[in-house]
């Protein structure tokens, strides 16, 4: 384990870090700048740091002010996908089918596309954040489908279906690195029921060329299921099945290495379930794993009445849920380099980037325990600006927001969340479907974090102090400049994490639970 006494990068070299590990990139993905968030990540190592934000900061933070909402037309669904900003445009995908580009300061239209174009399935919506380089906006659909348009004109440039199965679909966002996009494919086949054939997917990570969509190589999770007799419905049961790649990639330049976390197990015990995976990113050949959960094998039958002879794990206790789900983050602690994820588990890893040794654990969430959805835990990703780890708990009796030593994982500070979250605001219009829970990945910004709720509330934190600097309960009605009107939600998921760019923070509202339900959800922006 690292010690205290091993020197931490400072804040100001993360910028340095960041654009040293990414020396090797091309001309053309370099094209965006520092104050953009072009991907999900923010940046190939993960940080979701937008580094080079000055204009909002702990001091002026408690002016910040609704810009623009955008409203989606389509009423009751859910908005999933996380928006990317480059200069004045912000990027995004609708839960109407449609994949938008507007101006980042007004919410002026400029070109959409329809997914229904390319997909004629009834899952032609965009679940993932797109990743903006060279030229082309990259995102998939909920079927499976992967998309490259042309990010000035909208115009198609290519696409293809990754999924392999009927019942893929992708929540994990691109990343674009040396002419390739990496995404990973997950589905939702573990949510079918007693009398589905259970189950037949294999998780896996897609290597594609950015100009053609050619698949350069494919990495699966888990063997070819194979089947192994019935379920009591008399459905045939496959194993093992299962180990999706639900979280965002991650690049170390330096050394070519790629980064992802994996689900569990639908069905059967095999594969990388659970796991970190080390790629080399032009091969797909394995550096190193490291499986953190001994066996875990999950499937929504286990959370039913009757689960017994749907759910194998209740009797021995490895009927989990404890995906790693977030994505990694990369960064540095004196001369080592060091690749960190949170879990489902609530348990944020540490390993050596170069081996996979792990260097230290800490646990920051108390699991659900056994049957149950991993709730608990690290959702989708965390933040590092240089000094901190901030991590955000899910349901954990409150949900809670950590900043964490990078070195050795000690608590620097810890922020339970507000406790009057769901007796204030739009939350208390429906309290027994809010939690003190916090879904989205955490956000950072010279001085800040940002984090969303399931309370629909999008809160400012001080990064030194943890303390909530600024709150802004998005269930309420707007009116968007696209002319709807509608109703913000649960902040959550993989669209819910907060978006700095340019001076503007941006955010997704509208995942479940719909506390008015049957109105159409929004995206707003804010500024100071």
């Amino acid at each position: 384990m690292l010690t205290r006494s091993r020197k931490l990068l400072t804040l100001g070299a993360v910028v340095t870090l960041v654009a040293t590990l990414t020396g090797s990139v091309s001309e053309a993905e370099q094209s965006t700048s520092d104050g953009d968030w072009a991907t999900w990540q923010k940046d190939l190592v993960g940080s979701r740091y937008a580094s080079a934000e000055h204009r909002i900061n702990a001091h002026n933070v408690k002016n910040l002010k609704l810009k623009w909402a955008f409203v989606y037309p389509e009423i009751g669904a859910m908005s999933r996908s996380e928006p990317v900003v480059v200069g004045n445009t912000i990027y995004f995908g609708g839960p109407d089918g449609k994949f938008y580009a507007r101006d980042a300061n007004t919410g002026a239209a400029k070109w959409e596309f329809d997914l229904t174009s390319v997909n004629h399935g009834d899952r032609a919506v965009p679940w993932d954040g797109p990743a903006v380089s060279g030229g082309k906006v990259f995102f998939g659909d909920a079927g499976g489908y992967f998309y490259a348009l042309d990010a000035r004109t909208g115009a198609l440039k290519w696409s293809t279906s990754i999924g392999e199965h009927p019942q893929a679909g992708v929540t994990s966002s691109p990343i674009v690195y040396e002419g390739r996009v990496y995404v990973g494919v997950s589905s939702l086949e573990n949510l079918s029921g007693q009398d589905y054939p259970c189950c037949t997917f294999r998780g896996h990570l897609v290597s594609l060329d950015v100009n053609t969509g050619e698949v350069k190589w494919r990495y699966y999770t888990v063997p070819e299921p194979q089947q192994v007799g019935t379920w009591p419905s008399g459905a045939a049961k496959y194993e093992p099945s299962g180990v999706g790649v639900w979280s965002s990639p991650v690049i170390d330049p330096r050394t070519g290495t790629l980064y992802v976390g994996t689900g569990q197990n639908y069905t059967g015990s095999g594969g990388d379930f659970d796991t970190l995976l080390a790629l080399d990113a032009r091969t797909g050949g394995v550096r190193w794993k490291n499986q953190v959960t001994k066996a875990d094998t999950w499937r929504a039958e286990c959370t039913q009445p009757d689960p017994n002879g749907y759910c194998p794990g209740l009797a021995d206790g490895t009927a989990l849920d404890y995906d790693i789900s977030a994505t990694p983050n990369i960064f540095r602690v004196g001369d080592r380099m060091l690749v960190g994820v949170g879990q489902k588990s609530g348990v944020y890893h540490v390993f050596d980037a170069r081996t996979g040794e792990v260097v230290w654990r800490r646990q920051l969430g108390v699991p659900q325990g056994n049957g149950g959805s991993g709730v608990q835990g690290i959702q989708w990703g965390s933040s590092y600006d240089g000094k901190r780890l901030y991590i955000a708990s899910y349901h954990a009796d409150p949900g809670s927001l950590f900043a964490v030593n990078p070195a050795n994982g000690d608590v620097l500070w810890q922020t339970p969340h507000p406790a009057d979250g769901c007796t204030t605001g739009g939350a208390a219009q429906n309290p027994g479907a809010c939690y003190l829970a916090h879904g989205p990945a955490a956000t950072s910004s010279p001085g800040l974090v940002w984090e969303g709720s399931n309370d629909g509330k999008l809160r400012a934190y001080d990064s030194a102090t943890g303390s909530v600097l600024w709150t802004y309960d998005t269930i309420r009605t707007f009116t968007g400049v696209n002319g709807f009107e509608g109703v913000g939600s649960t902040i959550n998921g993989t669209g819910g994490g907060a978006v700095v760019a340019h001076g503007m923070v941006y955010v997704q509202s509208g995942y479940l639970p719909a506390y008015v339900p049957d109105k159409r959800r929004v995206l707003l922006a804010f500024g100071i």
